[in-house]
């Protein structure tokens, strides 16, 4: 065993924990940066170590260079072999691609240019288009070897400025189009990306990049297409107090939730979430998340609905109500607790109703509401691993 093992597969553990708890697990990437620091410690087999020429040091870091085809290659192997090996739900570049400037130093790429440019192309949009062939080379790899894991990237906010482009943003921020090489509208439009997941790292009313005019912006450029969008939201703003108005975050759901082409909101970070210092994620979760949801479906990913599934039991006990149901084809389960006998399509649709899901290899296809009094009926439904939705099982009332 190697001494820098931890005696187990983190990542094997990690999408084992989630699973049981039927959350979704996307592995998130950085394609290009090698180490935090210009001259780190690598093992002696290590790619940077075995292939010098593929790698440069830049603003403080060490990075693979973006423009040669066998990075591209390998970054994209590499990434594919997690994909391959692991029961992976996702896979999520971050906002990582050629690197954010630092001050006025140039990219040591000016060699690597004069190699592998064709001579008449402008050497910003060379860079842009090596960044076009990783993201739509690994779109293609991963649909053709598990067609059902999702591509998504989480660009910096804003593509460009309408001061730089007619089609931009009415912003005066910088702009991912020039500091990292990133079209990011391009994605979406080719469909090179399952979901895109914007950085709106700003809020209400900010004077360079306002939240409102970019989630707006980003919700009419996927209008047309069958890309998803969960808007980017700064947890750790929140809780460090860059944002002052303790209710910034839900206020953002507010509006998020009245536009039908955002999906969903992706929170940064973790951490964050956990070390709720100003009372910005109890106003969130209290506004917003007081019950379970269901993972929207995202229309170019192919997938089948399961079959639907058959309630057996279903009886009060001293717990709450426990349902019990046959099902087969399906990767997870929901329960809903319903107001009346006929499951209708409304009642569905109101998370109020959902009382949990369930990984369908987690054991016995049963779970208990727990504290319910009896009242009501229940009813099942099935979903696929892109969570595509059987036709709900017949509503049934408890029994003791």
């Amino acid at each position: 065993m190697s001494r820098h093992s931890p005696g187990y597969d983190p990542l094997a553990f990690q999408i084992e924990a989630a699973h049981e708890r039927n959350l979704e697990y996307h592995a998130w990437f950085n394609p290009y940066r090698v180490a935090m620091s210009e001259e780190p410690e690598l093992v002696e087999d290590h790619p940077a170590r075995r292939h010098p020429e593929w790698v440069w040091p830049y603003g403080g870091k060490l990075y693979y260079d973006p423009g040669l085809p066998e990075v591209r290659s390998f970054v994209i192997d590499a990434m594919m072999d997690a994909i391959s090996r692991y029961d992976v739900d996702g896979a999520h570049f971050d906002d990582y691609f050629y690197p954010y400037p630092s001050g006025d130093l140039p990219y040591p790429d000016q060699e690597t240019f004069a190699t592998h440019g064709d001579g008449a192309t402008l050497i910003e949009d060379w860079r842009r288009e090596n960044v076009n062939l990783l993201v739509s080379e690994m779109h293609e790899r991963i649909r053709a070897e598990k067609p059902w894991v999702r591509f998504g990237v989480s660009p910096f906010g804003i593509w460009r400025n309408s001061s730089s482009d007619p089609e931009g943003s009415d912003t005066t921020g910088s702009e991912s189009y020039e500091i990292i090489c990133a079209d990011s509208l391009r994605w979406v439009r080719e469909g090179w990306v399952d979901y895109i997941n914007p950085q709106i790292y700003w809020e209400f009313g900010n004077p360079a990049a306002d939240y409102e005019t970019l989630v707006n912006w980003w919700a009419q450029k996927v209008a047309d297409t069958d890309v998803g969008l969960y808007v980017g939201e700064a947890a750790y703003k929140a809780i460090e107090g860059v944002f002052t108005e303790v209710g910034e975050l839900g206020d953002h759901l507010d509006l998020t939730e009245t536009l039908p082409e955002i999906d969903g909101n992706v929170f940064f970070s973790a951490k964050s979430l956990r070390t709720d210092t100003t009372g910005a994620v109890d106003d969130l979760i209290a506004r917003h998340y007081t019950h379970p949801a269901i993972v929207p479906v995202l229309d170019q990913v192919p997938g089948d609905a399961p079959p639907a599934p058959t309630v057996l039991v279903v009886r009060s006990t001293d717990e709450g109500v426990q349902v019990r149901w046959r099902g087969h084809g399906a990767t997870s389960y929901a329960l809903w607790h319903l107001p009346t006998s006929e499951v209708r399509e409304e009642d569905l649709a109101d998370g109020r109703n959902l009382v949990a899901t369930v990984r369908a290899d987690r054991g016995s296809q049963a779970l208990v509401h727990e504290g319910a009094d009896g009242s009501g009926w229940y009813a099942v439904t099935a979903y696929d691993r892109t969570w595509r939705q059987s036709s709900p099982s017949a509503a049934s009332a408890p029994r003791r």
